[in-house]
């Protein structure tokens, strides 16, 4: 095959940044910031990336969800932030609030996006929410991977799915999902437009927020 010079990238972006679905199972294979990068740092688009994280030292009893408010400026969200928990954070073009409380919970002003859960979580002295962004191209996926607390995810604009032992889920713009501590999981960016989403884990800061796994894989792609 003779490589013209577009063709030629086009190659480079198809094995760097749109993984074969083989070789995202291999061990360690990552997207581009492999979700520990901060946002300030990261130098393309396309990839997972580190918006904050927030240490908690209580919860309420009972079940418990993740809150999604976005604002016109970071210092209205700041203005409506509670004293003493939540988290304001800029990602994907949006000002948000990030709350994890009880169901009823509600700020003092802002638009709610989205409520998420409930977040099933195991006992602990206390907890690590970690906040990311994701953007995938269709095609791109994950590694075979699990948490030690629960994941949740809002879809801004394309779609996603998720395959575990369990199955199949395929979650599109304007949704949100939750997957359970503990399962393999692989995520892929589905259909015809970028995947943008915005991530939480929250878990036991003892343990690792994600662990890459050798036990299982999909047994095929997943399409939307």
């Amino acid at each position: 095959m003779i490589f013209t010079a577009s063709r030629f990238v086009m190659f480079l972006w198809a094995i760097a940044i749109v993984p074969s679905y083989s070789a995202a199972q291999l061990p360690g294979t990552r997207v581009p910031g492999g979700c520990d990068v901060p946002v300030a740092a990261k130098t393309k688009e396309v990839g997972c990336y580190l918006t904050a994280t927030e240490t908690l030292d209580a919860l309420p009893d009972g079940d418990v969800f993740w809150h999604l408010y976005e604002y016109p400026t970071r210092a209205a969200a700041d203005a409506a932030k509670p004293r003493s928990f939540g988290t304001v954070t800029e990602s994907l073009g949006k000002v948000w609030l990030y709350v994890i409380a009880a169901k009823e919970w509600r700020p003092a002003a802002g638009q709610r996006v989205a409520v998420i859960g409930p977040l099933r979580l195991k006992p602990a002295a206390q907890y690590t929410a970690r906040y990311m962004e994701a953007v995938f191209p269709p095609g791109m996926q994950t590694s075979v991977h699990t948490h030690s607390g629960p994941e949740a995810w809002y879809i801004l604009s394309g779609a996603q799915c998720l395959q575990t032992p369990d199955g199949e889920t395929i979650t599109r713009a304007g949704q949100g999902a939750v997957v359970p501590m503990g399962p393999p999981m692989v995520l892929t960016g589905v259909g015809t437009e970028l995947r943008r989403s915005v991530v939480l884990v929250i878990h036991d800061p003892r343990e690792p927020w994600m662990t890459i796994a050798t036990d299982w894989k999909p047994s095929k792609p997943c399409a939307l």
